[in-house]
């Protein structure tokens, strides 16, 4: 199947399917990965997407992408960096942090991070400090969300809390690691 039949034919029943489950269809690709073809699809939901929501759309899909010659069909979430590729996605991160890379440098960079401001005029919008910057769509090779995770964010996924974690750092005698009473 020639890649403008997958976007002709496959991508709106895959994004018909994704609609009917509740979920946002991202991509669908078919890659070559050594000697084999795998059929990419790429779903999200607001809250995120399960192994069980990965499972129901695979099995779902099938009858609709039986006519593409692939190896494996690979269902799976964009992650939560997930690059950002639709005026719903700037809309959606309007405010948040950003990683910018450019085909191009500019002023000798090709990487930039600021508060996401938006898609404007075909321009990505950033705020550096008080600055504002604006990139032509056209130049931006990635936009993607900075992910940032605090020491609780961390201690608390873990199980643990701060104060239990500096507890644990005074040794038996009642003395801190430095030696300090």
């Amino acid at each position: 199947m020639a890649q403008s039949d997958l976007t002709r034919i496959v991508e709106p029943a895959c994004r018909a399917l994704a609609e009917q489950l509740h979920f946002e269809l991202v991509e669908v690709e078919l890659a070559r990965e050594g000697g084999d073809r795998t059929l990419r699809i790429t779903i999200d939901k607001p809250d995120g997407i399960t192994l069980q929501d990965c499972e129901t759309y695979h099995r779902a899909a099938i009858p609709l992408v039986e006519r593409v010659d692939y190896d494996f069909l690979e269902v799976s979430s964009p992650g939560i960096d997930r690059p950002l590729k639709t005026p719903q996605d700037y809309e959606r991160h309007a405010g948040e942090r950003v990683e910018i890379h450019l085909y191009r440098p500019i002023d000798k960079r090709r990487r930039f991070e600021g508060e996401l401001v938006g898609l404007e005029a075909g321009e990505v919008v950033i705020k550096e400090g008080e600055a504002q910057r604006r990139f032509p769509l056209r130049d931006v090779s990635l936009c993607k969300p900075v992910i940032e995770i605090t020491e609780e964010e961390l201690f608390a996924a873990e199980g643990g809390t701060l104060s239990q974690d500096a507890d644990e750092a005074r040794d038996t005698d009642g003395q801190d690691e430095e030696g300090d009473a």
